[in-house]
């Protein structure tokens, strides 16, 4: 996991971090931060090892740490935040050592998760999807 460890070191994830954390300062609602990127890995991880997918945990958790990166683009520039996320992960994912195949299946389920036509695939876009959407804990939202 060395890897994924050296994501959360990347300058790059650490300033996205930090502009999102002050753009939703005053969110009321959920927030895009650390807490929630994690929750997607775990649940991500977990669907991955009771369905036995089979994907790499790396892979899960590079993909559920980025896959919002760019949300302070879409405050800021008016780009949807998936196609910010995807350009903004690219440069991490080659600096920290992720292969050009491993890169494709991320930088693919980062620009989908939003997609809801995703949400019965097998591979990592629909695990992502799912996660991501089974995090929000909407239910007991006030």
């Amino acid at each position: 996991m060395e890897r994924v460890n050296q994501i959360c070191r990347h300058p790059l994830w650490r300033e996205s971090m930090d502009q999102i954390r002050s753009l939703e300062r005053d969110r009321i609602f959920c927030k895009h931060d650390t807490a929630h990127l994690l929750d997607v890995a775990r649940i991500a991880y977990l669907e991955n090892l009771e369905r036995q997918l089979g994907i790499a945990k790396a892979e899960i958790y590079a993909a559920a740490l980025l896959h919002d990166i760019g949300r302070h683009l879409q405050y800021t520039e008016g780009i949807p935040h998936e196609e910010g996320s995807v350009r903004l992960a690219g440069p991490i994912l080659t600096d920290c050592g992720f292969s050009r195949e491993e890169q494709t299946r991320i930088l693919s389920a980062i620009s989908r998760h939003r997609d809801a036509e995703t949400a019965t695939q097998e591979g990592l876009t629909g695990l992502l999807y799912r996660a991501d959407k089974a995090s929000r804990a909407c239910l007991f939202c006030d």
